[in-house]
């Protein structure tokens, strides 16, 4: 028999969202793990904002729909609250009711200042880990790399310093929006051009033969034994931002009390002061030698230059031959799953946003995301 549908719209509906959601939804685990690690937080929360005035959207709440656009790849904020209001699963993982009004795009904006100032996300992504930490699951193997993370300036802003907005116009002085440019036979640096967009970004290649783009760089620390993000940060793009990347959050990790025994890495980062520095902290390199280690019996004394380091990286050529070499080398690679996932799951292959302190930020939720997926297959919560 042929069913009908009926046109009359009930007037009120009676259903529990949570029978709506099915038991065994990936979403479920996180939302126990984040809500627990949010209400850890209450104190940091009420530190951030005033006890008069008028109410504004809880921090929570803001923070679980960022983890929300990481882990379904949502392009833009504004595409986030519109998901966030009509979809159910949405506003059961931020407990709205079915009859509340979702909040506007441009709360992100207003709030990110605040949870900057007061390092709220910083703290979000730094309970995440202790959780790790707490269920045994980070080593004492660590690995760290770096990628390129494209501005969302155009190349077109890319102008000189000192020049003026001399864009053609008609008569009228109307001036178009993406006017025509061509780049053909100029030499552009970072020292002569700037983004007038994203002052901060810079014109840098990843390698030979690739072309140059307005780019930020993006750091990640991953413990070996699965592979979990530890500390994240971003910096400028330059050729030596990932060894001072590598040792800023080597501090890091000691300042919480993480002392880390290995750090595995790329050729990228083949320097003997990089190499002397790690030992003075107590860690050892696993770094292949691009080239080999000057011998200072065949090397004239003229030619002998920085021989700290030249010694570093002749200790560092025998410890390429060590069993432990070779397994922190085959655990290096863990790190390029968080980029991956990072930057075509969480979207952050280019930056939404224009600011080096929003894309950190940005980071650091992408990285608790990633680590409560990781979670949730290592230790159920």
């Amino acid at each position: 028999m042929r069913g009908e549908s009926d046109d009359q719209l009930p007037l009120f509906h009676v259903f529990e969202v949570e029978d709506r959601i099915r038991s065994d939804h990936p979403l479920r685990d996180l939302k126990r793990r984040t809500d627990r690690i949010l209400a850890a937080m209450s104190a940091q929360f009420d530190a951030a904002y005033s006890r008069t005035g008028r109410p504004s959207i809880p921090p929570e709440r803001l923070l679980k729909a960022l983890l929300l656009q990481c882990l379904y790849s949502i392009r833009s904020e504004r595409q986030l609250c519109e998901q966030i209001d009509v979809n159910l699963l949405f506003r059961w993982f931020l407990d709205l009711q079915p009859g509340d009004d979702a909040f506007d795009a441009t709360s992100f904006g207003k709030n990110r200042p605040r949870l900057d100032e007061h390092g709220l996300a910083q703290a979000f992504f730094d309970a995440v880990v202790a959780e790790a930490l707490t269920h045994n699951l980070c080593s004492e193997h660590f690995s760290v790399d770096g990628t390129l993370i494209e501005s969302l300036a155009s190349a077109k802003s890319f102008r000189p310093k000192d020049a003026a907005d001399d864009a053609p116009g008609d008569g009228n002085g109307f001036k178009p929006r993406n006017p025509e440019v061509d780049f053909h036979g100029q030499n552009r640096t970072n020292d002569t051009h700037a983004s007038t967009t994203d002052p901060e970004a810079k014109l840098y290649r990843k390698g030979r033969g690739k072309e140059a783009k307005l780019s930020h760089m993006g750091h990640v620390l991953t413990e070996n034994r699965h592979g979990l993000i530890v500390t994240v940060t971003a910096t400028a793009a330059s050729g030596t931002a990932e060894r001072e990347a590598a040792v800023e959050m080597l501090l890091d990790l000691h300042r919480t009390r993480r002392k880390p025994k290995t750090l595995g890495a790329d050729k990228a980062y083949d320097d003997g002061d990089f190499f002397r520095v790690l030992e003075l902290v107590g860690v050892e390199p696993h770094v292949p030698l691009v080239k080999d280690p000057v011998d200072p019996k065949t090397v004239p004394p003229s030619q002998r230059t920085r021989v700290p380091g030249n010694r570093a990286r002749r200790r560092m050529k025998r410890r390429m031959r060590t069993r432990a070499y070779r397994l922190s080398q085959r655990c290096r690679k863990k790190v390029e799953e968080g980029f991956g996932w990072l930057k075509t799951v969480a979207g952050l292959g280019r930056c939404r946003t224009v600011g080096r302190w929003k894309l950190r930020q940005a980071l650091q939720i992408g990285a608790a995301a990633y680590n409560l997926v990781r979670m949730r297959k290592l230790v159920p919560a």
